[in-house]
């Protein structure tokens, strides 16, 4: 796609200018004859022009849509995703009246944020993308993204919505919308193996403050929870990272973080200010020292992917795996649960509830929903952004065939109406049988892996904005439960910042802040020395700019 139109609109816009500018005289001998002719003759043609554009877009067909996706889509290469893809083709090809033509690129789930700034520095954009909340606000108002509001307004799934609030929030004062969210955000909730609790004898239900909460991930580790007859060869906890480089950054070690929030963020009078330098992200990082110090915390979180860090925590061989892992809600807890028994591991997990300093802030925190966004090819017409809402947004949102794929998966691959049985983990112990009858809604096993069963697709039904109409509904009690609980216990993110300078230069204080937190807990360093040095040092002039642009909105 060329970004070329909208620059040579304004160079045509300023010929014209300057042609004009040059007429002044000729223009003031004109006879109010010939004036009201000239009139007449631009409304003329100013008519000719509406139809002419009318047409143009009757005629319109965007007939190959450049998708750009994170790992938040299940059907992958290996899992069905040519079934998925076939099968989205031929219901929206139905839709729209001519051929269209899907292209996924699905790119690395830990590396997505980056992934993206290369992709947009190339100048190689795809149509439609799915953004985190800290992305979209970073992007919404550089010109890039294209403006849905009249289309989300006038979208056929409006009077399905369940949900409204969740998009209009995404709107800015100016009521412009530039990117849909299908669901709200969900976040992540502290999962413990039963299996580790019992075999020390830790109630679950004891674990209420910090101390509490370092105490079973030192003993985890300083002892025999796996029963390999071998103390110290485990850990506490393992983490994709000790910090993220997406809002909310701290959801997956929340223990320790607890009141601080690393980020860029508002107070309750709407004043921003610098999070990560300040006296409760250093407690926090002391915290983290001392528990990565006495064993309680995997090193390997300091890189580890979260691809990295859930098979570590599930893996057949528990040791050098963890007790703890904290990680998405709802559907997850049923994922993670098959994932032991696939490797058969003890399975029972325990859904932590939050620690005494985790609820002073209200419980987990509940993210910032990602958006869907349309590329804007600045050409001044909206005619390419409408076919292309019309054809992604409108159709996920259209609670039957297409919602359908986006939510569970392609017919026949990832589930069925068909009657049939099958058995997973056939021949041990775990053996589970299924058995549906003919008309029957149900998953079937995954594509690459026959001894689980397919949970869902994108769209966590749960979660979504507009529920399915046709009925089709299958969740396990897991993941009801786990929905359930993080609903019970959790409380909205901070709102992330828009900034310009936070845009260009968020990468960089990202790698600022990395540099403060390897320091001081895996390197034993200073908090303060390491926080002037390696932070304010390098990155204080940017905060001081973004803060200053910020607080001027």
């Amino acid at each position: 796609m060329k970004k070329k139109a909208l620059s040579l609109l304004l160079a045509s816009t300023m010929v014209m200018s300057l042609a004009a500018c040059g007429n002044d005289d000729a223009a003031s001998t004109d006879s109010a004859k010939d004036s009201a002719s000239t009139t007449e003759e631009k409304k003329d043609d100013a008519a000719a022009d509406t139809k002419a554009d009318d047409a143009a877009a009757a005629d319109y067909q965007h007939s190959t849509l450049k998708m750009v996706v994170n790992g938040t889509l299940t059907a992958t290469v290996d899992n069905g995703q040519a079934d998925f893809e076939a099968q989205w083709e031929k219901a929206v090809s139905e839709k729209m009246g001519y051929a269209v033509d899907l292209q996924i690129q699905q790119l690395d789930h830990s590396g997505y944020t980056d992934a993206v700034g290369r992709l947009f520095a190339s100048q190689d954009y795809p149509d439609v993308m799915i953004m985190s909340a800290e992305q979209f606000k970073q992007y919404a108002p550089t010109g890039i993204l294209w403006d849905m509001a009249d289309a989300y307004a006038n979208a056929e799934f409006q009077s399905r919505l369940t949900l409204p609030a969740i998009n209009e929030n995404l709107k800015d004062k100016d009521g412009h919308l530039y990117g849909f969210a299908p669901t709200y955000g969900n976040g992540c909730v502290t999962y413990v193996k039963k299996a580790w609790l019992d075999a020390l004898g830790i109630n679950a239900d004891d674990i209420k403050t910090y101390d509490d909460y370092l105490n079973m991930l030192v003993r985890f580790h300083d002892e025999d929870p796996d029963g390999n007859g071998v103390a110290g060869d485990t850990y506490g906890v393992v983490a994709a990272g000790f910090l993220g480089n997406e809002a909310p950054y701290i959801n997956y070690l929340p223990e320790f973080w607890q009141d601080a929030y690393p980020a860029i963020v508002a107070d309750e009078n709407g004043v921003w200010y610098d999070g990560f330098n300040t006296q409760e992200t250093k407690d926090a990082l002391v915290r983290l020292q001392d528990a990565y110090n006495k064993g309680a915390i995997d090193p390997e979180s300091l890189t580890a992917s979260t691809k990295i860090a859930r098979e570590k925590w599930f893996s057949n061989d528990q040791t050098g795996s963890s007790g703890v892992f904290t990680y998405w809600a709802g559907s997850w807890y049923q994922t993670l649960t098959d994932n032991l028994v696939k490797n058969e591991v003890d399975s029972e997990l325990v859904q932590l509830a939050p620690i005494a300093e985790v609820a002073e802030i209200g419980g987990y925190l509940n993210r910032e929903a990602p958006v869907w966004v349309i590329i804007n090819d600045g050409d001044g017409d909206n005619t390419r952004e409408q076919e292309i809402f019309d054809m992604f947004m409108d159709t996920m949102m259209d609670g039957d065939v297409v919602q359908t794929l986006w939510t569970y998966g392609a017919e026949d691959v990832h589930w069925s109406t068909k009657a049939e049985s099958f058995t997973t983990n056939a021949g041990t112990d775990k053996a589970k049988d299924y058995s549906y009858e003919e008309g029957v809604f149900h998953l079937k096993q995954s594509p690459n892996d026959p001894n689980s069963v397919w949970k869902k697709n994108h769209l966590d039904p749960a979660l979504v904005v507009s529920p399915l109409t046709n009925g089709y509904v299958d969740q396990s009690e897991l993941a009801a439960a786990g929905n359930a609980f993080f609903t019970a216990n959790c409380v909205d993110a901070p709102a992330s910042p828009t900034s310009e300078t936070y845009t260009n230069e968020s990468g960089t204080i990202y790698d600022a802040k990395m540099a403060v937190v390897t320091e001081v807990v895996t390197n034993n360093g200073n908090v303060d020395d390491a926080m002037q040095t390696l932070y304010v040092d390098v990155v204080g002039g940017t905060i001081e700019t973004i803060l200053g642009e910020l607080n001027a909105q």
